[in-house]
Formats: C-alpha cells, structure tokens, sequence
C-alpha cells in the first residue's frame, strides 16, 4: 500500500490531469480534495480528450473507486453536465462517491463572484483578481462563515432542509441586495435543491469511514490536487489566489486522512512557468521567446479559455514549493514545448530593482516580489534535436538531461516523472512513487546526473 499527493507546484496549469491519469493505474482510489469547477484538467485517455473541473480522472479506469472530497466545493449543474457527458462516452459512474460534507455552489455565489469582480474593477487603483467567475470564493467565505449548504443537506427531511435555507436566506440577503444580487426566494431555492437532490443522492455519502477502510484492507490512494501551490489561500501570492488551499496540507483536510497516511507528495512544475490572471510573475517574458512558449504550448485556460502569462522557470519559487508542501519529487512537463531555443533560462534567486539586494527566499509580501527582478542561469538549448516522444533518459539530448540535473540540485528533489508530450505514452517514469520509498526518492536523482556548466545573467 502506497499513498501519494499530486498537487500543483507552481500557479496550476502544470499538467496534473496527465500524471494523475498516468498514475492512477497503480492506484485502487482516486481523491479530489479541494477547490471547484474552477478548475480544469485536459486528459488525453485511449484516444479521446476529457476536460474535467469536478469528476477525478481516475473514473476513466473500471476499477477505480473516485472521491469528490469534503475540502471541494461542487456546482450541481456543472457536476451533473459533466457526469452526463462521461456516461455518454461509455464510462460508468457506479464507482463515484461524492462526500456528504462538501459545499453547494449556489446560483447566488456566482452572481456574488461577478458583483465582487465588477465593484474592484469600478474603484479607481483597484485591480480585479481575474476570477473565473464560477463562484468559487463566494462558496468558500459562506462555509467559513457558517453560511453554507452541503451536499448532505439535500439528504435532509424537507422540513429540516426548508428550514437551512430560511436560515441562510434571512442573513444573505442584505449583503446580496447591497452589491444589488437577486435574491431567490426560499420556494426558489427549494425547488432547486430537490431537482439536484434526486439525481445526486445515489452518489453522496460519508466518504471518511470509506477511505478508512480502504487503508485498513492496505488499498492504495491516490490524491489529485487542484489549481497550484501559489494560488494557495494561505501561501500563495495574495490577493491574486484562489480561495482553497492548493497545497499539500489541503489535501489532508479536504479529504478527511490524516498526514501520517502520506507516502509521497509528487510537485507538477513545467519546465517553465505560467500563470492565468492578475498577480506578480518575476519571470514573465513578453516577446518572442513567451509567444513561443504559449503557441507551442498551447497555453490557453481549461475552464476558461483565457491565455496564459509565460515565462522562464523560477527556481525561488519551485524551492518555496518544495518547502511548503514537503514535496518528495518533481513531475516535469513540457519539456518538450523548449524544443527549439537557442538557450534556455532558469531563475535562481531574486534581485531587488532599488536596493540590488539578492535574496533566495520566495517572499510573502506582494510589493517585494512586485520589487524584483530574477537573476538567471543560462544553459545551452537543444537546437537540431527534438524531445518530444522520447521515454528512454539515455535518448535524451544532453543539454535536456543537463537541463533537468541543474533543477533538481535547485529544488533538492528529483524528478521523477517527466512529460515530454500531450499523449499519454508520452511519458518517462524515473522513479514510480508508488513503488519507491521516500529516502529513496529524496536520495535517489539529485546528484546523480552531471552538472552543466552555467553563464550567470539577468
């Protein structure tokens, strides 16, 4: 019995649906833990491409039992479009289990999330966050504020049910007028909750006993994070986060296990960095070589079509990952999208643009990092020679394999995992983290490849 984490290590969008789904053979249970439907993950299965925001990818495996965990909070309409979509592509639902404990996102929270955005963008030196607009935080501040509705309560009596959405209705209202919101009417909303009520309920249950048991028989779990670790609510780049925690810890609480039943946490980091939305990104680059990245890369937002900022790979930032979620290792992406460049940057520490001081730590303040400039190492590309389809570490061009030592001395993990591809086969396993130990995946890659010799620049 294995346990592993997959989360996103940088601003999401790394390309964890595909080492999910490459993962998930080896695994008896997959677990969504956090966030909603603004989250979307692009898996190419068997030939057909999937875009999922709530269902975990394991549901593409028959034997897989799939979890939507307690720390999500779920869109019925979206939910229920997705579950219908699967089934008619020939993939059951039999095995789905949706916790009674996650939060409803109700018609009103997307209104709220559209009325937020649009109050930030009318106030003068105010920037909108640049939401998806799904209602996601407006969930998230009614569970926090005790104000939520949850899956379980559309199990209820509908007296008991009835009289929820009264509670939450009388002390909803003012605010929902105030930034001029409809307001539903209890009957409204009622109906609602019985319309969702009778195409859920044979899929919610208490998932906590059920994962319980799954450890006790020794099943291996595997954990699918959402969005990135700095997008995280707690350790990403506030304001500009989203409104769950993204990072390893989130797991833990979004999906009722406790850390001690975690083996190895598995970081996704592209080989370089994006970001959708508003928000600092010290490597941003706007010319020729990011139009690269995002053309070849195809960076355009699951959810929300929206272009992706690119940039270098930020080697301050993947440290910082590495030490807020206790990463074992590193799932490498996009290798591939590099083909091409006749040099390749990754940024090592940070110089501040007044006062010159460089410092290696990832900061927490917004206007320090909105301060800085990176300092990079520069390494040679693999002009002539292409990446992309090849599995075997010895095929690679050195530089690539030059490429992937210098960030695994920068983050002190390996790689364990690289992409090298869309496609599925398109994979290389270095270390399975379902077969190896955590010394062992600490220990095992990061010195055993040859430094490159590097040209420091800024």
């Amino acid at each position: 019995m294995s346990n592993v984490i997959v989360i996103g290590a940088q601003w999401g969008d790394e390309g964890k649906a595909k080492i999910v789904d490459w993962l998930a053979e080896a695994a008896h249970w997959v677990i969504r833990c956090q966030g909603g439907c603004n989250a979307g993950h692009t898996v190419k299965h068997h030939g057909e491409t999937f875009k999922f925001h709530l269902i975990p990818s394991g549901l593409l495996y028959e034997n897989k039992t799939c979890i939507i965990g307690s720390g999500t909070v779920i869109d019925p309409d979206v939910l229920r479009r997705e579950m219908t979509d699967i089934e008619s592509r020939g993939y059951s639902l039999q095995r789905l289990v949706i916790s009674n404990r996650a939060h409803l996102t109700l018609p009103y929270h997307k209104a709220m999330d559209l009325a937020y955005e649009s109050k930030l963008a009318e106030k003068a030196g105010c920037k909108t966050i640049g939401t998806t607009g799904r209602g996601i935080g407006p969930t998230y501040m009614d569970k926090v504020g005790r104000l939520g509705l949850r899956t379980g309560d559309l199990l209820e009596s509908d007296a008991v049910l009835r009289a929820r959405l009264e509670e939450i209705l009388t002390l909803k209202a003012p605010l929902l007028e105030a930034f001029e919101v409809d307001v539903p009417t209890v009957d409204a909303l009622f109906a609602w909750c019985q319309d969702h009520a009778a195409a859920l309920k044979p899929y919610i249950g208490d998932t906590v006993p059920l994962l319980d048991a799954a450890q006790q028989a020794g099943d291996s779990l595997l954990f699918e994070g959402a969005q990135g670790t700095l997008l995280d609510v707690d350790y990403g780049t506030y304001p500009f986060v989203t409104s769950s925690n993204a990072t390893a810890g989130g797991i833990c609480t979004g999906s009722g296990i406790g850390p001690t039943a975690m083996h190895h946490t598995v970081g996704v980091m592209k080989a370089y960095t994006t970001r959708v939305g508003e928000g600092p990104f010290p490597t941003e680059l706007t010319e020729a070589v990011g139009q690269h990245l995002q053309t070849i890369g195809q960076e355009f937002g699951t959810t929300t079509g929206r272009t992706r900022r690119c940039g270098w790979f930020d080697g301050v930032l993947g440290r910082y990952s590495v030490q807020v979620n206790g990463l074992t290792s590193i799932a490498l992406t996009k290798l591939d999208v590099l083909d091409g460049l006749d040099e390749i940057k990754l940024a090592v520490a940070y110089k501040n643009k007044a006062t010159g001081e460089v410092t290696t730590q990832f900061p927490a303040s917004l206007h320090q990092l909105q301060d800085v400039e990176p300092v990079y190492d520069t390494l040679p590309g693999w002009v002539g020679h292409k990446v992309e389809g090849i599995t075997e570490w010895q095929q690679l061009p050195p530089q690539a394999q030059a490429l992937i030592a210098r960030i695994e001395a920068l983050l002190g993990v390996p790689v364990s995992i690289l992409s090298v591809g869309p496609e599925r086969d398109q994979t290389m396993v270095r270390i399975d983290p379902f077969q190896s130990n955590t010394a062992s995946l600490k220990g095992s890659a990061v010195n055993s490849l040859p430094q490159p010799a590097l040209v420091t620049s800024r």
